[in-house]
């Protein structure tokens, strides 16, 4: 069945860069059931312009079940004693924090490591195919997100959410394949209402596909995910000697650039044709007075960083202040070299001036040439998440 024709399907707008066709969508990771899963979660509501990748990513899920047979058949007694090497580093925020810039500097640091983009596209049997498409098939995945100017590859660090949603775990991030259904699996941001049961297995999955990441990589992990930010007593508890670092962001820039962050992937990655801000019905309640209501995917917005930070302001005060520090996007972007020793030091991570010269030269180079997106916030919106997220601007000093 196919979606309704939003806005002539198709083309990106034109301050994402361009997504090929030919490369993978996140979905191609799946196995059968899963794949099957996400399908009639949406009501197989595909719009027209994505029955290629509906046609790709179903010829290509079969493969997962066989690749992940082999990956048990071969590396059945490494993964059964793959073990953690040193607490890991939890990286935490809300997206378009500056999570993706700071999981970048860290792993510059090579006694640390992270999943890479490919072991989390491909979580069922990466420790068999991984050097195939690192040496082969690169050319796949365009060389910048398509939603801001950071690079991308096979072997940039990546977020786990996308591993544990193509092991079969619920994830808001399945929201993605449909956006123009309503929003799914909220309840796995701050794990309410998800049953102990439920959780343990969240729990245990996640620890699987860090044991199979460490037998590669032989190295603590620092692992970073926005939707890890409301499960923080969770994975205090799981792991009992992580660190977390928790970034921040003016809200007035998180807003907007959340919102283009959503739009980008879904032009990019959905199975149907997003709507556009201006078109969507509203789904939210009023704003003030006669203010019109939010648009559909603004609501969500607001809903996801009210749902994460209740949870996380409430479960905060329950971790040793040795284990956490919290920093400010707009430091780590003025003096990145400041921040990571701050960050080092409070943490007691490691020695920051072996890696000093590293990310002094990072910062001397590369992010001198990096341009951040410009954003706009209308007064109603500013209005609107004044409100809505008022104990973030308070807590955070914004």
């Amino acid at each position: 069945m196919a979606a309704p024709d939003d806005k002539a399907a198709g083309k990106p707008p034109a301050e994402f860069h361009r997504y090929p066709f030919y490369a993978p969508r996140f979905w191609h990771g799946m196995r059968p059931l899963t794949w099957w899963g996400l399908l009639r979660q949406g009501r197989f509501k595909i719009h027209p312009s994505r029955l290629p990748n509906l046609l790709g990513v179903s010829l290509a899920t079969p493969w997962n079940t066989v690749l992940a047979g082999l990956q048990q058949l071969i590396f059945r007694n490494r993964l059964a004693a793959a073990e953690l090497h040193g607490p890991p580093v939890f990286i935490i925020g809300h997206w378009r924090s500056g999570t993706t810039l700071l999981h970048e500097l860290l792993v510059l640091d090579e006694r640390y490591s992270s999943p890479t983009t490919f072991q989390c596209f491909a979580p069922h049997h990466f420790l068999v195919t991984e050097w195939i498409f690192q040496k082969f098939f690169g050319w796949l995945l365009p060389g910048k997100r398509p939603m801001d100017n950071m690079a991308a590859g096979w072997e940039r660090p990546q977020e786990d959410e996308f591993a544990l949603m193509n092991l079969g775990l619920p994830s808001p991030y399945r929201h993605i394949a449909f956006p123009c259904e309503a929003p799914v699996d909220l309840n796995y941001l701050d794990f309410q209402d998800v049953s102990p049961s439920a959780l343990r297995h969240w729990l245990d999955t996640l620890r699987r596909f860090l044991l199979g990441v460490s037998t590669v990589t032989g190295r603590p992990l620092v692992i970073k995910s926005p939707t890890h930010t409301g499960r923080i007593a969770a994975l205090a508890k799981e792991f009992p000697d992580a660190r977390f670092i928790h970034v921040t962001r003016d809200p007035r820039a998180l807003f907007p650039s959340t919102c283009r962050l959503w739009a980008g992937l879904a032009e990019a990655q959905g199975m149907q044709v997003a709507r556009r801000p201006d078109d969507d019905a509203s789904t939210g309640p009023p704003n003030d007075g006669d203010a019109p209501p939010l648009s559909a995917d603004k609501q969500y917005v607001v809903d996801c960083l009210r749902r994460m930070y209740d949870a996380f302001l409430r479960d905060r005060p329950t971790i040793d202040s040795n284990r956490i520090v919290d920093i400010r996007y707009e430091d780590l972007v003025a003096d990145p070299v400041a921040m990571l020793e701050t960050i080092y030091r409070s943490l007691k991570l490691s020695d920051f001036d072996s890696v000093r010269p590293v990310i002094e030269s990072w910062a001397a180079s590369e992010h001198r040439s990096y341009q951040t997106n410009r954003h706009q916030l209308s007064p109603q919106d500013e209005a609107t998440i004044r409100s809505a997220w008022k104990h973030y601007f308070e807590t955070y000093g914004y």
